[in-house]
């Protein structure tokens, strides 16, 4: 694909990243082959323990977390999360599914990877599955089509490690603030948080239709 590359960060267990699943779409659809998004992820929720104790011990533990995150998603109906979320289904980490989908992108056209990974971010926020949890990962993997063995082939000589690690190197270098963040212009325009699907379009149109701007003149 030639079409633009943009750079696209999130931690699954981030629900802003859930939310901007549906802005992901709306973009593919309006673009098509003229952009070409790259899912990449950032250590978040990689000991979701340690951060609830450290930020949210005071504020409820995983019950206002979880209250925290269900009313996070109100405003938006194509984001729709369990009325349990956290509540009962707590997963350590998001670096087991992040393992996973690197691994898948190892292997597979990108087009399946950006699926799979909504299935995984649904399989927590919509149907309460506990995605730090391998056995469950490969179960998702396999409803997907994908070839189980290929995908720990691709775990077990550390190709997908190596890469999850080049990704959790890259947001650090790129001082990534958080999920989800957008990258377009080879670095050079960094778009982070709930933003509004009309800003995304627009910053993809201004650079399709003035490349040459994205020559740096210094």
């Amino acid at each position: 694909m030639t079409g633009l590359k943009i750079d696209y960060y999130i931690d699954a267990l981030c629900v802003w990243a859930w939310i901007s699943q549906r802005r992901l779409q709306e973009l593919t659809d309006e673009w098509g082959e003229k952009v070409e998004v790259r899912i990449h992820f950032l250590n978040i929720f990689g000991d979701v323990e340690s951060k609830i104790n450290d930020k949210w011990i005071d504020k409820g533990g995983y019950e206002g977390f979880g209250n925290h995150v269900i009313e996070s998603s109100v405003p938006y109906e194509n984001a729709p999360v369990n009325s349990d979320v956290w509540m009962t289904v707590r997963p350590k980490t998001s670096s087991n599914a992040h393992l996973v989908l690197k691994a898948v992108a190892l292997i597979y056209p990108n087009d399946l990877v950006l699926k799979f990974a909504f299935q995984v971010q649904t399989s927590f926020f919509k149907d309460l599955m506990d995605i730090g949890d391998m056995n469950i990962l490969f179960d998702l993997a396999l409803k997907e089509g994908f070839d189980i063995e290929r995908i720990k082939q691709k775990m077990n000589d550390g190709s997908a490690m190596a890469a999850l690690m080049h990704d959790y190197q890259m947001a650090k270098e790129l001082n990534i603030k958080g999920s989800p963040t957008w990258i377009m212009n080879n670095g050079r325009q960094q778009l982070f948080g709930n933003v509004g699907y009309r800003i995304l379009s627009a910053n993809i149109k201004e650079i399709l239709d003035k490349p040459q701007q994205q020559a740096s003149w210094c």
